[in-house]
This record gives C-alpha cells, sequence and structure tokens, in this order.
C-alpha cells in the first residue's frame, strides 16, 4: 500500500476494513515501507490512520533495522538506530506500546547481540510488548533466545519459495511454540506468474477456488504455528485470502505441492549455478 504502484488511500483503507471485516487480526508494517527515504513511516501512518477508533481490533507488527537511501535498500541493524527507529514507529502508529516489534534483517556489519540487546532494553522500557525477528537462521534464533523471549520469526515461505521447508527455521520455531510469519506466501502464484505448479492449479479445480487460496491453505496446514501474510491492495483480494482458513487440503494435497515446489526450486538453483 505504500511502495510503487500503490493504490489510492481511500481504497487502502477499504482494504483493511474489508480485512478486519474478514475476521483478520494481524498487521505487518515497517517503517520503510514507503516510496523513499522523505516518506519513512508512510504505511504506518496510514495503517494508524485507518484504525483510528478501534485500535485495539487489531494486533499491529512493525519492523526497524532496514534503511532507506533515497529508493535503495539498506540495513543498519545499530542498536542507536534501533532505538531511533522505534520511537519513529510509536510516533507513527499513535502510540505507546508496539504490540510486536521485529528486526528487520540482521546486519551482517554489527554484532547480532548487540541489535537484540537493544530490542530487549526496549522491551525493558515498556516501548514493546513482543520481540520478533525477520530473516534468520535457525543458529541466529538460537542466540536471540539467549538474550530475550522471541513470538515471532518473520521469515520467506511459498510455493516458489519453500527453502524453509528444508531448513531448521520452520522446525526450531514449531517446536518452541514461535509462531513463524510467512511473508510473500503468494509470490509466484496467480495470475501473470512465472511459478506454475500443478499440484495447485489440480487442488484449485477439485475445491474450486482460486490457486491463491490454495497456496495459503497449504501453508497453514504446514504446522500450527504457522502464519502467512499475503499482501493486498483490494478488497476483493485479501477477502478471498481470508477464506484460505475454511479449506481443509487432505494430507495428499499437501505432500504433493510440498514436493513439487521443492522440486522446482532445486531445479532452478541448479539451473543458477
Amino acid at each position: 500500500m505504500s511502495v510503487a504502484g500503490r493504490p489510492d488511500e481511500a481504497r487502502s483503507r477499504r482494504t483493511i476494513d474489508a480485512a478486519l471485516d474478514a475476521g483478520i487480526r494481524l498487521i505487518d508494517t515497517a517503517d520503510t515501507y514507503a516510496l523513499d527515504d522523505s516518506e519513512i513511516g508512510h504505511n504506518e501512518l496510514l495503517i494508524a490512520r485507518a484504525l483510528e477508533g478501534r485500535r485495539d481490533r487489531a494486533l499491529i507488527a512493525t519492523k526497524g533495522g532496514k534503511t532507506r537511501i533515497g529508493r535503495e535498500w539498506g540495513i543498519d541493524g545499530r542498536p542507536d538506530h534501533l532505538r531511533a527507529a522505534c520511537e519513529g514507529s510509536l510516533k507513527h502508529l499513535h502510540t505507546d506500546r508496539i504490540d510486536l516489534y521485529q528486526l528487520h534483517a540482521p546486519d551482517p556489519d554489527i554484532p547480532f547481540a548487540e541489535s537484540i540487546g537493544a530490542l530487549k532494553e526496549l522491551q525493558d522500557a515498556g516501548k514493546i510488548r513482543a520481540v520478533g525477528l525477520s530473516n534468520v537462521t535457525s543458529s541466529q534464533l538460537e542466540d536471540a533466545l539467549r538474550i530475550v523471549d522471541v513470538a515471532s520469526v518473520q521469515n520467506q515461505l511459498s510455493p516458489a519459495h519453500p527453502w524453509a521447508l528444508a531448513d531448521d527455521a520452520l522446525r526450531a520455531t514449531a517446536s518452541r511454540g514461535i509462531a513463524f510469519l510467512a511473508y510473500s506466501p503468494l509470490g509466484g502464484i496467480g495470475k501473470g506468474a512465472t511459478l506454475r505448479l500443478r499440484a495447485i492449479q489440480d487442488a484449485a479445480d477439485r475445491h474450486h477456488v482460486s490457486v491463491q487460496r490454495i497456496a495459503l491453505a497449504w501453508l497453514l496446514a504446514l504446522s500450527p504455528n504457522v502464519i502467512p501474510i499475503p499482501g493486498a491492495s483490494r478488497p476483493e483480494s485479501i477477502a478471498d485470502s481470508a477464506r484460505a482458513t475454511e479449506l481443509t487440503l487432505t494430507r495428499e494435497e499437501v505432500a504433493a505441492i510440498s514436493d513439487e515446489a521443492l522440486a522446482a526450486a532445486r531445479a532452478r538453483a541448479r539451473a543458477d549455478t
């Protein structure tokens, strides 16, 4: 709703309304979701305006630790930056405590423990209620847990990007009761997409639903702690996505999608080497 190709604010607010009406209670954002560095906080401000007078209807998760220089993306995991970013998010979201504050990505130039320590300090100060991580490995999760309780891990997972099925991050979160927020869950799925999985199309035909809904139902079936966070800019698309919770895939359908997704990803990896 805030990057290139974004809709006008009226349509964005109708989309948020449709999400709430469909029972969605988690809204994910970040301070850097904007066109460029002149608009830091754009998406957070939009969400705050859309939820004015009904803030208690949604849990807002935001992120800090990425930067914008013009339209380019960067990473800054310095404690001073994270503290300043959190203060900015508090202001943009019109709140005195953030529900879930996530490290947007580890900074390779900053000791990971320093970044996590800053989040712990923010939690101790009452600025954030829960700490989350994004774009981390299972090893980094273990390191973070030595410093602070971690409520969520937000990593990419979709039929087009299924690598979380093959590494330890998903299993590590499931075994500890930590939410796994699957971002870009519809990447490569749907009209105009480059990815075409026969197993998804077959399931969509059998259940008479969209391929997007099948992809989300597949994610929900992987583990009770998996929470897909599909992006949307139209009321119709988020309403369709929300109905994935009503769809139960068979174990055979889930396995077929997982197997084909991993096989396709491995084939693409081999072709790129």
